[in-house]
């Protein structure tokens, strides 16, 4: 791991493996989540092979600094993002993971698809507030809600719990479950907050992305709702709908040889293009 300068000069952590000379593809995680998220890809071999690869934690995540502010901000995201890209050093697919579609998206409104060679959307939420299709989310939040956005360990840490075996449509073990919420609860209740405090549409952005885009999503992802990926699939120009049935919102996870093997064909067709 090591540290960047990010907007404002907020210090954020990144996670790297693979080929230093090889085409990179970045990741970013989502809410109350870090880099470790994409262990189960920066471990595999084809892809550590023939790409470098990138892990970010967001500010105010992981091993990233805790900003007081700037997480409303698409400006703040994208400038975030852009150090991340400068030090991949040449253009990467980005992968966006549920918040981190937000993220990505916001760097598209700030920068369009500079240092971008492609996109892949996974489980991802790409705009925030009632009435926009591209931030609906689904039933694995009824009744937590407000709970996990608590600063009361007694509400919040039974609804983190209950928001983390809800992630998957298979269960996981207990020892899973138990590292998934500690990784939210390690996330300050202000952060996970000030992420949700935005109401914004994207329509606009979508429409304008001029890389191959690859939209993945569960059928069963109960977090965030498969509407938003035949949302996003249907406003980016030529974007590739790819369902995992019976997938929750963790296809890279439950789903990982098949989603490795998805995501080496799709950089490997961009890194030829």
């Amino acid at each position: 791991m090591r540290d960047l300068l990010g907007a404002g000069g907020v210090r954020i952590a990144v996670r790297t493996a693979g080929d230093p000379q090889g085409p990179p593809i970045v990741f970013v995680h989502g809410w109350a989540s870090s880099s470790a998220t994409w262990v189960g890809q920066l471990t595999d071999l084809e892809l550590a092979a023939r790409h470098r690869l990138i892990a970010l934690d967001l500010r105010g995540h992981g091993a990233s600094a805790v900003a007081v502010d700037g997480y409303d901000d698409p400006a703040t995201w994208a400038d975030d993002l852009a150090a991340v890209l400068a030090h991949a050093g040449r253009p990467a697919v980005l992968v966006g993971w549920s918040y981190g579609g937000v993220v990505i998206t916001d760097y598209l409104r700030q920068r369009g698809t500079a240092g971008v060679a492609g996109l892949v959307f996974v489980g991802a939420l790409t705009e925030l507030g009632p009435g926009h299709p591209g931030g609906a989310i689904g039933a694995a939040w009824d009744g937590i809600l407000r709970a996990v956005l608590s600063e009361d360990p007694d509400e919040a840490v039974p609804a983190l719990t209950t928001l983390a075996k809800r992630m998957t449509a298979t269960p996981r073990s207990g020892a899973e479950i138990q590292r998934n919420t500690g990784e939210m609860l390690s996330v300050p209740p202000a952060v996970r907050k000030a992420l949700f405090r935005r109401d914004v549409g994207s329509a606009d952005v979508l429409a304008a992305v001029d890389v191959p885009t690859l939209v993945v999503h569960g059928t069963e992802d109960a977090v965030v709702s498969p509407a938003t990926a035949e949302y996003v699939a249907g406003k980016i120009p030529g974007a590739v709908l790819r369902w995992y049935v019976a997938g929750g919102h963790m296809p890279f996870a439950e789903r990982r040889e098949e989603f490795n093997a998805a995501l080496l064909e799709f950089a490997g067709s961009v890194a030829n293009h």
